[in-house]
């Protein structure tokens, strides 16, 4: 490990010619040199044409659910291999427990766009996107959304604190989108970030191009980026400005999204006094972002804002809870729960910080910027000597608005505690951190919470309500979950790495398509009404549910003859069911409603009636209607009307995984005089393949 860390560019390990101006990098416990980084001689850009290329291809090939299917794949081998990757993260100063939120947490966020790529996107290699849109009288001119991949190269700068995590996070909607990525990881903890991407290629599953690690320092990295390209960055929120300022990203059409460091929140609320469950969540979520990964992490608690009368309790309890809980030392000792800071410049840099706070107003209260005692990997306890240690600490600010509390972070374990009057004045000072990624409120009151709300959601990517009923299930303050954004306003840096299928779609383009149809429904691959269709014969024809999904084509269509609507059905169904609604019973009632013309059938007999029109009820393909969608009644249906149904097959979704697919049918219910009753989507489950006799 004492070698030179190597890259994977273009489909092979490289390392550079002469280790001259290597970076040593170090055991965040021990001072001992893990490994050394160079990027010297490396042809970045051919790297990232290779993506635009190869990359942008082998992906291109694949559909939403195939690269779904390809993220659980990596994730399973991500698994089988992931004690090799908690033996490395122990030297970057991570706990256990530090480790299972990176590796684990990270592994899961490949599961979870697995899974949501395969429920929520068509396995298809476009995504359309809201309601058609009609833009002619007679419906021959339409317009809609599509989605498309970007045709570049996402380049992903990772932070030092979450060397596998901060890297799944970003590649997994990137790779489900389309996008080829290449992995900038941070140099103090990019050894374990190169393990990850050793065992991802290694796994033979990655499409080629797909995936690149740069080990080391890319300086001229956006001097090869062009329109198509997107940066992904996380770090402090001064880098993000000066790299947002690059002409490549103000001109040069280069997206760019960010997620910097935040001066997050912890509100207590005024009912959540010592003593209540509320109150005891409060302390036990602020000591665990205090001391988890020593604090380094973008969402971890910066300011807790408690009540006036409860910031001697609050302390108190901290101060209580860290003695009883908090052991610092080496993660491979017995019994350590908090490890070092990921590098010991990265120490030194806390420890100004911790003093430009103190200068700014806020006496330490808990804990010393002093080198602490710890436990060392044998077992024996004494002064950290070559290692990031530093201590939990807690300051008082006795005035809240000080601009030091609410501007300086100190990136490690260290909280600030301010004191408010108003729930007002907590709204407000939660908005001086100007931007944050989370702020969490403990209140069991809903009025507490409402209040609240109101005054900070919009300056958080995130808020978090915990109270007693939440407190045991909830993932905590710290936590970002890939179905819920993860990003913040302002100083947070306006982005969003996470948020289910948006992470995605951020890496495609939303564009607007119009024309007639036909060409809509080629574009989209979801027949459009007014494109052709076939309508089988009942002659000679075969019903479209006796075809497997092998065999049925968008298109293929049911048209029924019409059956007639008599007020004996209608009394029979009410009786059946039990819905009398005065609609469908009283003729004088139902008259006097503005929206019928007097008793009319219920909408669910028409639509049951609908289903016995177009159905072919023999066992076949057809395994299952699955749901039904988007019902709207449109032109009520009297006694002596008829009704006939138009059932057109409107897109078809096989499944990578399962010997069946899901068929999605355009429904038109239509009376004698082609008005349009109803329209619905009916949702089946085909069989790929007809069962042999």
């Amino acid at each position: 490990m004492t070698e030179i860390l190597p890259s994977y560019v273009q489909g092979s390990w490289w390392t550079p010619a002469s280790d001259a101006d290597a970076t040593a990098v170090r055991d965040a416990s021990t001072g001992e040199t893990v490994a050394r980084v160079s990027t010297a001689g490396l042809d970045l850009g051919a790297a990232l044409d290779y993506a635009r290329t190869t990359g942008q291809a082998a992906l291109g090939e694949l559909t939403f659910h195939q690269r779904a299917v390809l993220l659980k794949q990596l994730a399973l081998a991500l698994t089988a291999g992931k004690e090799e990757l908690y033996a490395l993260s122990s030297r970057t100063g991570a706990t256990a427990q530090d480790s299972l939120v990176d590796i684990d947490g990270g592994i899961g966020v490949l599961f979870a766009y697995s899974s949501k790529g395969r429920r929520e996107l068509p396995n298809a290699k476009v995504y359309v996107d809201g309601a058609v849109e009609n833009l002619s009288r007679d419906g021959s001119f339409l317009g809609r959304h599509i989605y498309t991949r970007l045709p570049g190269v996402a380049v992903q700068i990772n932070a030092f604190n979450f060397p596998v995590w901060g890297s799944l996070e970003k590649f997994a909607p990137a790779f489900l989108a389309g996008v080829p990525t290449v992995v900038k990881p941070a140099t103090p903890t990019g050894y374990l970030t190169e393990a990850m991407v050793r065992v991802m290629v290694e796994s033979g599953l990655l499409p080629e191009g797909s995936l690149q690690l740069v080990s080391g320092s890319v300086p001229d990295l956006f001097e090869h980026l062009r329109l198509g390209d997107l940066v992904a960055f996380t770090g402090s929120a001064s880098t993000a400005e000066r790299l947002r300022a690059h002409d490549a990203v103000q001109t040069g059409g280069v997206r760019f999204t960010s997620e910097t460091d935040s001066i997050n929140a912890s509100v207590l609320g005024t009912d959540a006094a010592s003593g209540t469950p509320e109150f005891d969540a409060y302390v036990k979520q602020l000591v665990a972002e205090m001391t988890s990964k020593a604090g380094q992490k973008c969402t971890a608690i910066r300011r807790a804002i408690v009540p006036e009368d409860a910031v001697d309790d609050v302390i108190a309890a901290v101060r209580d809870r860290l003695a009883a809980r908090i052991v610092v030392g080496d993660p491979r000792a017995e019994g350590v729960t908090m490890g070092p800071l990921a590098s010991t410049a990265q120490r030194d840099e806390v420890l100004r910080q911790v003093a430009r706070l103190r200068e700014g107003g806020g006496e330490l209260v808990i804990g010393s910027p002093e080198t602490p005692t710890v436990r060392r990997a044998d077992g024996s306890e004494g002064p950290a000597e070559d290692g990031a240690f530093v201590a939990p600490m807690l300051l008082r600010f006795t005035d809240a608005t000080s601009p030091a509390v609410n501007e300086i972070e100190a990136f490690g374990p260290v909280s600030s505690i301010l004191g408010y009057r108003t729930l007002d004045e907590a709204a407000a000072l939660v908005a001086r951190g100007g931007g944050s990624l989370v702020t969490s409120v403990a209140t069991h009151d809903p009025e507490v919470a409402t209040t609240l709300a109101a005054g900070i959601a919009a300056y958080n990517g995130r808020v978090l309500f915990l109270d007693r009923d939440d407190a045991r299930s909830s993932t905590g303050h710290g936590s970002p979950l890939p179905n819920l954004v993860h990003g913040g306003p302002g100083r947070a840096g306006g982005g969003e790495e996470l948020g289910g299928i948006r992470a995605v779609l951020h890496h495609m383009q939303r564009t607007a398509v119009q024309g007639s149809p036909e060409m809509m429904t080629a574009l989209t691959g979801v027949w459009h009404q007014g494109a052709s269709a076939r309508p089988f014969d009942t002659d000679d024809g075969v019903h479209p549910f006796r075809k497997s999904l092998a065999e049925l084509r968008i298109g293929d269509q049911v048209v029924s003859p019409s059956r007639t609507v008599t007020l004996d059905d209608i009394e029979t169904f009410a009786a059946f069911t039990g819905d009398t609604f005065y609609a469908h019973m009283d003729e004088a009632s139902a008259a006097a409603n503005p929206f019928f013309p007097g008793r009319v059938a219920h909408g669910y007999l028409l639509v049951s009636w609908a289903a016995g029109l177009f159905v072919d009820p023999a066992p076949g393909p057809v395994l299952a209607n699955s749901g039904l969608e988007n019902l709207r009644f449109v032109t009520p249906v009297s006694p002596g009307d008829e009704i006939r149904v138009e059932l057109t097959a409107k897109q078809i979704t096989p499944r990578e995984t399962d010997e069946y697919g899901e068929v999605r049918w355009d429904a038109v219910l239509k009376n004698q005089d082609d008005e349009l009753v109803a329209t619905y989507d009916v949702l089946t489950l085909v069989a790929k393949e007809l069962t042999p006799a």
